[in-house]
């Protein structure tokens, strides 16, 4: 819990003056939206690529390298198989915003790890992602951006990982970075149901990790943190091509974007940066479409 202490002061402390920021669009906005989505039927277009487990090279080598097989094979539940592989990441490296691996797959993270480097939330989302895959849950890495991601020049998004649990039957989110996980009354949520319960102010709402419950405390303070990300999310289509950068696409579209309903879809990233790569939905069900394998 330390650890999680130093980092998430030094993410308050860097937003201390955040209204002066926050005016000056440098910063996001911390004020939280009420959003909404539509329920319309997913659209044949989408398709979403997850990998075979036993027969996926990339993934047989992270298992067996990494003991991730052992790792969890003492755990009852598949939730805390979720946990353990989550809290095995979030222990790998100190985090550090400013690195980037020379590619950006789990294997070359853990090895560059292994040389002393630490890395990004971006790269504890990979390692995550593919490390829930090597045992067979469909994980994907999930990208959050807050609502002015268009304006501010700085902190406009996060990394994490959900992966589908058959367990609850839904798609989970979980922070590897703070090594997080949000339940409401002990069901584990995904991204979006995390949004309305914190704007909500739910006193059920619960953060935990695989030693138990987060204190009252270190939960409001991550809380605070990370409401204004849960605005925009993207996600691959591909969650199969682990080291490669040539992911499977769709008419030349590498992601898929859920946008609240009435809200203009972000075409630019931190002022200069163009999103030119991704289609738009305003449906759940094109989102958190159960994932099958191909």
């Amino acid at each position: 819990m330390k650890k999680f202490l130093i980092i998430l002061c030094c993410c308050l402390l860097l937003s201390s003056c955040a209204s002066f920021y926050e005016f000056v669009n440098i910063s996001p906005s911390s004020n939280l939206k009420e959003v909404s989505y539509s329920e319309e039927a997913p659209n044949v277009l989408y398709k979403f690529y997850y990998a075979d487990t036993l027969n996926n090279e990339y993934l047989r080598e992270l298992r067996s390298k990494y003991e991730i097989e052992l790792l969890v094979e003492n755990q009852g539940s598949e939730f805390e198989k979720i946990k353990t592989i989550l809290n095995w990441t979030n222990q790998q490296w100190e985090h550090n915003g400013s690195n980037t691996p020379t590619q950006q797959d789990a294997l070359t993270i853990l090895k560059e790890v292994s040389e002393g480097k630490q890395f990004r939330c971006v790269e504890y989302g990979i390692v995550a992602t593919a490390t829930l895959n090597s045992i067979g849950m469909p994980a994907r890495t999930l990208g959050l951006k807050t609502s002015d991601v268009e304006k501010v020049r700085y902190g406009a998004g996060h990394v994490v990982t959900e992966v589908y649990s058959k367990e609850f039957n839904k798609w989970i989110f979980t922070d590897p970075q703070f090594n997080i996980i949000p339940t409401l009354n002990g069901k584990p949520l995904n991204g979006v149901e995390f949004q309305k319960e914190i704007f909500n102010k739910n006193v059920n709402l619960k953060l935990v990790n695989l030693n138990g419950e987060l204190s009252n405390e270190d939960a409001q303070s991550y809380i605070n943190w990370i409401g204004k990300y849960l605005f925009y999310f993207d996600v691959l289509f591909d969650q199969e091509t682990l080291n490669s950068v040539n992911f499977k696409t769709i008419n030349g579209m590498t992601k898929l974007t859920l946008v609240p309903v009435g809200y203009a879809e972000p075409h630019v990233f931190q002022r200069h940066s163009k999103i030119d790569y991704s289609y738009y939905t305003n449906s759940l069900n094109d989102f958190y479409r159960t994932p099958t394998e191909n």
